[in-house]
Order: structure tokens, then C-alpha cells, then sequence
């Protein structure tokens, strides 16, 4: 059914402007720990404060529209999500409440303690790393019981190199995807101190990023090899690309030239990588499961779903790049005079 390929699409691209937009949110608050705790505080922390005020509370949005589209489109993945991932998800959960809970003490408190910077800092890791468990669980072999009764195999889970391999993938992503835009944040400021740093930070975790990505392609042969193969026949020229554009976006920050290109590229990396992978686990969005044209919901509410999602998107993302000309992107904003 093109519903369920229309529909799957739209929510892929929610997805992928999450990771995007909370990746830069997570890294920075492991940054500004970090910076903290080896005294570079006084380098880098202005640059993600003035980056983290206009934007943390609208960082939520796309996945809010992920996560209720997915239920909509695909109801099935309510029942059997839903069941096994109530431990990760509320972890999850409580995780986001934490760095909620740290944004209005540091809004509205008189100091920031070091306490809930590091619980701050932490969750942005973790959060990541416990999202990144529904992509594990959605390659099969994982599940346990019959529809009446569904359960995780925990023993199977924590022994598995795959998951953990993704868990890794995930916070070392969120870790460089950060560390690139705010390199270009800092480099727009013409803070030298902070770019310095950023720079630094964004060149170290780039290759091991590609090294644990190569190994979870390796342990996906183990956990998936349908999956496996499918990737590496039809659509290994997407991940080709993406580790092209990952090149260019680390040859433009060691010549310290072009960072928003460099940024772009890393953006276009993520994109083919991301893409790749969701287009090669088709037809399954939880192995074996649910299967795409075997459990969307009716034509009429899909074609509905569509319309309000492709809406909220003609309206979402347009609204954050105004978000980002007015203070982001404003030159007396970035530069702190404003």
C-alpha cells in the first residue's frame, strides 16, 4: 500500500530532524560537564548557553510527532513496543525529566550546582543510548512469548554485541554531530578559545564514530543477515556517500575553512546513513512482527495522518529556521552583544 510507504517516509524524516536537532542539545550538555570539570568552562560555556536558550524547548517536538505518528499510522507497534520496552522507555523518560528539571533551575535558580550539571550532562549520553535500544529490539531475536504474553529477553539483550554496538554508535554520533555545529557556532562568534576547543573535540570523535558504525554493520551480519544483505547489495551506495561526505566535513575542518559547509556535509552523512539503513530494513519495522503494508491503519486515516504530518512539517521546520535567523544565526546574538 503507497499509504504505508508515504506514511513510513514522513515519519522517517521526523526522526531524522530529531536526532539532528537533539543530538546538538545532548553533546552540548556533556561539553559544558566536561568543560566544567577540567576548568575550560570559561571557554566554551557562554557559546552553548547562548546556543541552548532559544532552542531546548522545542527540541522534543519532532520526536512528540515520532512517536504519536508511528502509533497512528502503525497501531500494532503500540502492543508489542509498548510491552517490551516499558524499562527502556521509562528510563527514557525519566532521563528527559532530569535535563527538564536542570533547564528550570538553571532559568530561574541562583546557581547551577555541579551535581545536577553532571546528572545534566549525563542523561544527554544516556538518553541516546536507551532510545538507540529500539532500533536493536526492532532487528528480532529479542522477543520472547506469544501475543497474549510478550517479553524482552534481557539475558539476550545485555550479551549482545549488536546492541551494545548501537548503544556506542549512538552516544558517540550525538557526541560528534554536537561538536561539528557548535565548532561552526564558535567559528561564526569568532570566539578563538572556544572554536579551539570545539574543533578539537569535533576532529577526535569523528573516526571513532566510523569505526564502531563499520562494526555494527558487522554484528548486523550476526543479529540480521537478511538485513545485512540487503544493505550491502542495494543500498551500499548510500553508505558509500555518507562516508564521502564525512570526508569532505573532516578535510574542511582541518584546513579550518567553510565550517557551515562542513556542517551541511555531516548533515548529508547522517541523512544517507539513516536513510540507508530505514530503507533497507523494509519491509519490517519490527522483525517479524510488523510488517509495513500488513499493519498500517485504514486508507482513510492514513491519507488523513499524512496530510496533518506533511502540515506539521511545512510548519515545524520552516518555524525553527526562523528560530535559528532570529538568535542563532543573528551575528550580534552569536557574538553575545544581544
Amino acid at each position: 500500500m503507497i499509504y504505508s510507504y508515504i506514511g513510513i517516509t514522513v515519519l522517517w524524516v521526523f526522526l531524522y530532524c530529531y536526532i539532528i536537532v537533539a543530538s546538538i542539545d545532548f553533546g552540548a550538555g556533556f561539553f559544558t560537564v566536561h568543560a566544567k570539570i577540567t576548568k575550560q568552562d570559561k571557554k566554551i560555556n557562554h557559546i552553548i548557553a547562548r546556543y541552548l536558550n532559544p532552542v531546548w524547548e522545542v527540541t522534543n517536538v519532532f520526536f512528540v510527532f515520532f512517536f504519536v505518528g508511528m502509533v497512528g499510522f502503525f497501531p500494532d507497534t503500540a502492543k508489542y513496543f509498548g510491552t517490551v520496552l516499558l524499562v527502556p522507555a521509562s528510563v527514557a523518560l525519566l532521563l528527559l525529566s532530569i535535563r527538564g528539571a536542570f533547564y528550570a533551575f538553571e532559568n530561574y535558580g541562583p546557581d547551577t550546582k555541579l551535581p545536577w550539571l553532571i546528572m545534566y550532562g549525563l542523561a544527554g549520553l544516556f538518553i541516546p543510548g536507551s532510545l538507540a535500544t529500539v532500533l536493536t529490539i526492532s532487528e528480532g531475536g529479542y522477543i520472547t512469548g506469544k501475543e497474549s504474553h510478550l517479553d524482552l529477553n534481557w539475558t539476550e539483550l545485555l550479551l549482545s554485541p549488536y546492541a551494545w554496538a548501537v548503544v556506542f554508535l549512538a552516544i558517540v554520533s550525538v557526541l560528534y554531530i554536537s561538536s561539528g555545529f557548535l565548532t561552526y557556532y564558535a567559528s561564526k562568534a569568532k570566539d578563538t578559545e572556544a572554536y579551539k576547543l570545539l574543533r578539537y573535540w569535533f576532529l577526535f570523535w569523528g573516526p571513532p564514530m566510523i569505526a564502531i558504525s563499520l562494526f555494527v554493520f558487522l554484528s548486523l551480519r550476526v543479529q540480521n543477515k537478511h538485513h545485512f544483505e540487503v544493505a550491502v547489495t542495494h543500498y551500499w551506495w548510500m553508505f558509500l556517500l555518507s562516508f564521502i561526505f564525512f570526508v569532505i566535513a573532516m578535510i574542511l575542518t582541518l584546513i579550518k575553512k567553510y565550517h557551515g559547509i562542513a556542517f551541511i556535509m555531516v548533515m548529508f552523512q547522517m541523512a544517507f546513513a539513516f536513510f540507508g539503513y530505514g530503507m533497507s530494513k523494509l519491509p519490517y519495522i519490527l522483525d517479524p512482527y510488523i510488517k509495513l503494508n500488513q499493519s498500517v491503519t485504514n486508507p482513510s486515516m492514513a491519507i488523513t495522518l499524512i496530510v496533518v504530518f506533511i502540515f506539521a512539517l511545512l510548519l515545524l521546520i520552516p518555524s525553527l529556521i526562523l528560530l535559528m535567523r532570529l538568535f542563532i544565526f543573528d551575528t550580534s546574538y552569536v557574538r553575545g552583544k544581544k
